[in-house]
């Protein structure tokens, strides 16, 4: 259910950023937005409270970020308020997010790997993955994992390339217990 409201409303707000020509800074607004919300969970549980009526938190919503951002912006997250959803910003935010950086070709990559890798090698995964996808830029997280034993895992949305030795292992562990001994 959270995923259809997030699409929902995150369309939403993709088809207004559309129709006023303000994609960019829409999608600026929401990173930022992401930030100050993520960075203030205290926030998000006052507007979520059940006490708090909606025109007290619509009005909490103006108080914040009224003259911080844009007029549709506004409008976008008062209406979410109006809807009660405001459980459900960060999920809202993060899928128009998602999708603005689909639109411009903008991948997020993880790659996991055994040791900690070099700027070359970073820069040369980098430019490997800038080769072999529909992506003319990527956001790059890199996480050191030992039990990788060697090599690397790398994971664009739901696709994983995985080469550690840990797999590898394990697959010829999974093949040698099929191996039937006469």
């Amino acid at each position: 259910m959270a995923k259809l409201v997030s699409k929902v409303y995150g369309d939403a707000l993709m088809q207004a950023a559309r129709e006023k020509d303000k994609l960019d800074s829409i999608f600026e607004e929401a990173k930022t937005l992401c930030q100050v919300f993520g960075e203030n969970q205290d926030l998000i549980h006052l507007l979520d409270h059940p006490q708090v009526v909606k025109e007290e938190k619509i009005q909490i919503i103006r108080n914040v970020f009224q003259g911080k951002v844009s007029d549709e912006m506004m409008g976008f997250l008062t209406a979410i308020v109006d809807k009660g959803r405001q459980n459900e910003i960060l999920s809202i935010l993060d899928y128009f997010i998602g999708q603005v950086k689909e639109e411009k070709r903008i991948g997020r990559a993880q790659v996991t790997s055994a040791v900690e890798l070099t700027a070359k090698q970073k820069e040369q995964v980098k430019e490997k993955l800038l080769a072999t996808t529909r992506y003319v830029e990527f956001e790059m997280n890199y996480i050191v994992d030992p039990s990788l034993i060697g090599g690397m895992v790398i994971r664009i949305g739901d696709r994983v390339v995985d080469s550690s030795i840990k797999t590898q292992l394990y697959e010829l562990k999974k093949q040698l217990f099929e191996v039937q001994l006469a």
